[in-house]
């Protein structure tokens, strides 16, 4: 593993996608992004997913230099066109306006649409939190998902994510996680590693349970909890969907192929002000109390290290630095 800054592994990345087209700006949110899923060992969503950025900027399957629209549809509900360009710089533009509204009207929704993967959706819902309010975010992704029985991929794996503030800028709480039993990278990442993956996954072409990641990637992925994930699966699909104007998950093409059509996905997000309720502190103090009362006990996210320098991957470091020089 390397020891790398975090600064540099933004520089690094910055450089890469801009020599393959990006613009400053929307290279700098997607290379903050980056090192974020370094520092925290989300190495799926890390350096991982560089090559793939390249190359799509490459193609044309994301625009690396669009200029999102921001839209209030009405005083509470922001919505972002982020005209196929990456997700992260789309946030960005519509984050203000919607912490805001949320501030002057207790809620608001953020609406991310016609937009690149996001990765990390957690990424996302931390900076609402950090922003002192309460963040849940949900998106869509490329279908890999068949409804508990059948064996037809329909949804992706529609992350969740739910970030709580502290009231000092931090985090209280915060989860993101996929709504099948295990994200899709940790499949990939089993393939390219040799390795089986645990039963109870993944089914295989024919609707059976394998530990073969080759068949799972196949087949299809299974919901967390069976109906109960897969309805959780199914909110997310409309919300990030429909309320976007993005796709559906049956017409994403796979997300890391370098050639296809645009992702054209939607992140959805609703933010709320706790100082809308006196109780609302209160409860938070009590609950995490209450939780750390139980040694094994903790509030999802409370123990989470941020890494500066992170270890990194040598390969993908190297291949990030090599993307930085190439034109």
């Amino acid at each position: 593993m390397a020891s790398v800054s975090l600064a540099e592994i933004e520089r690094t990345v910055q450089a890469a996608l801009m020599r393959h087209g990006a613009g400053t700006f929307a290279a700098a949110e997607v290379a903050r992004a980056v090192a974020r899923a370094e520092a925290t060992g989300n190495r799926i969503c890390g350096l991982y997913y560089l090559e793939s950025y390249c190359a799509q900027l490459r193609t044309g399957r994301v625009q690396g230099d669009v200029v999102p629209v921001v839209t209030a549809v009405r005083p509470s509900a922001i919505q972002v066109d982020a005209l196929m360009g990456f997700a992260q710089p789309a946030f960005a533009y519509g984050l203000a306006p919607a912490l805001d509204a949320a501030r002057q009207y207790g809620v608001a929704t953020l609406a991310v649409g016609h937009a690149h993967t996001c990765t990390s959706l957690g990424y996302f819902t931390e900076q609402i939190a950090q922003a002192g309010l309460i963040g849940l975010g949900m998106t869509n992704a490329s279908p890999i998902v068949a409804p508990p029985g059948g064996k037809t991929r329909m949804i992706g794996t529609n992350p969740i994510a739910f970030s709580v503030p502290d009231g000092q800028g931090g985090l209280a709480m915060q989860f993101d996680q996929s709504t099948t039993t295990v994200a899709l990278g940790k499949i990939t990442m089993a393939k390219a590693a040799g390795e089986a993956i645990p039963e109870g996954w993944a089914l295989d072409a024919d609707g059976n349970p394998t530990t073969n990641p080759e068949a799972a990637l196949a087949g299809s992925l299974v919901s967390m909890g069976g109906y109960k994930g897969w309805g959780f699966g199914l909110m997310a699909e409309l919300l990030a969907a429909g309320m976007t104007g993005g796709v559906l998950s049956r017409d994403v093409k796979p997300l890391k192929a370098p050639e296809g059509p645009p992702h054209d996905l939607g992140q959805y997000y609703i933010l709320i002000d706790p100082s809308t309720s006196d109780a609302f502190r209160n409860r938070l103090d009590a609950l995490s109390a209450m939780i750390a009362e139980d040694a094994g006990g903790r509030m999802p996210g409370q123990r989470r290290v941020i890494a500066d320098p992170a270890d990194v991957d040598d390969a993908a470091w190297a291949q990030a630095q090599e993307l930085a020089l190439s034109d």
